[in-house]
């Protein structure tokens, strides 16, 4: 279920936030912080009107409203300080919510946009109350004819959702495998900010794109050798036309985690297991830097499982994860207690996390 919020400018993202987790409250609760909004909301209605107490007194004329208007153009609106102040901000100066310690969604919200579901249409609908109330608590208003409810699919960042999983936006993703090979470095930049979009549905995106990574402009001119960004342009816009269904991360399976690196490029995924089989659920991916390609392969596989532990940290942390590797290394590096060199710096990392490593073969 999309929302489209009206009243959600960059300003309002902590109380959005603060909303839909739930697990503190202002200090006096929020009946007293509502007054507060209400207060300053009515504050700067009449300012915008020209008309305050603060601009009418015995020796002073009644502002007009171009006088109201610039004069409120160079301060802070009320609402904007009352929800920037220290007040406003829970995680820091908030207390304990007793009446509703359960988060709504239990995550955050990407500026003004929300999508939930559930399993069954009752439960969909009961997390939907929970959310109006929220909303109306924090004084928050929905757009109905921007949002969407009870739909099978819908369509959100780009991203197509339902039941299965997460699928690219199937018109946006045709765009991209029917574009021809640019002519310039500045057109290959173009496709790959295009692409890079969708990375976490295309595994070793960073392996197949690292040959268009290194492209510079003398490339380009005649002569140059293009034969092989060709060959990873086909097969990235490949890819994109055989891109999987994520599926849904759930929190009460076990993780799994792939990795892979290269001379000049790491990747990751990240799988949970249903049906008896391990389906992905995240693609992570990158170049090595200039000075990452001398690592040995154990290192640049260490740094392969330093990527999705970042990229997916709000997801990962706290859970038992199954890390499997080709080398021996990883194990050594998260669990000796004599260490040097780059393998200090590993530990030091991976040290809060708990970590199952298992060593395969490659064609496994």
């Amino acid at each position: 279920m999309p929302f489209g919020l009206k009243n959600a400018p960059m300003i309002y993202q902590r109380m959005i936030d603060n909303a839909l987790w739930g697990f503190v409250q202002p200090k006096g609760g929020w009946a007293n912080f509502s007054e507060k909004m209400r207060i300053a909301e009515t504050a700067d209605a009449d300012d915008r009107a020209g008309v305050t107490e603060a601009s009418v007194s015995l020796n002073e004329a009644p502002r007009t409203k171009f006088e109201a208007d610039r004069a409120l153009s160079t301060t802070e609106s009320a609402v904007a300080t009352l929800v920037n102040s220290p007040l406003a901000d829970m995680y820091s100066s908030g207390e304990p919510d007793e009446s509703s310690l359960v988060p709504v969604l239990d995550r955050r919200s990407f500026v003004d946009d929300i999508c939930f579901g559930s399993e069954t249409f009752e439960a969909c609908l009961a997390t939907l109350d929970r959310l109006l109330s929220r909303f109306q608590e924090c004084r928050i208003s929905v757009s109905f004819s921007k949002s969407l409810f009870v739909q099978r699919k819908v369509g959100f960042l780009s991203h197509d959702v339902s039941a299965a999983g997460i699928a690219p936006d199937a018109k946006k993703a045709t765009a991209v495998t029917e574009l021809s090979f640019p002519s310039s470095k500045k057109g290959v930049q173009s496709f790959l900010g295009a692409l890079n979009y969708y990375s976490r549905f295309i595994q070793d995106f960073a392996v197949y794109g690292a040959a268009l990574y290194q492209l510079k402009d003398a490339d380009f001119e005649p002569g140059g050798d293009l034969s092989a960004a060709r060959r990873s342009f086909a097969m990235l816009q490949q890819r994109v036309r055989d891109a999987p269904i994520l599926r849904h991360f759930d929190r009460g399976k076990d993780v799994h985690v792939t990795l892979f690196a290269n001379e000049w490029a790491l990747s990751s995924t990240l799988l949970q297991e249903h049906e008896g089989k391990l389906h992905p659920v995240r693609f992570c991916g990158r170049v090595l830097k200039d000075a990452e390609m001398n690592y040995h392969p154990a290192e640049k596989e260490v740094l392969a499982l330093l990527l999705v532990l970042k990229v997916c940290y709000t997801q990962l942390v706290g859970k038992s994860i199954r890390v499997y590797t080709r080398f021996s290394t990883l194990e050594w590096v998260h669990k000796s207690k004599t260490l040097f060199g780059r393998a200090t710096q590993f530990a030091v990392l991976l040290s809060p996390w708990h970590l199952v490593v298992e060593r395969v073969k490659e064609k496994d």
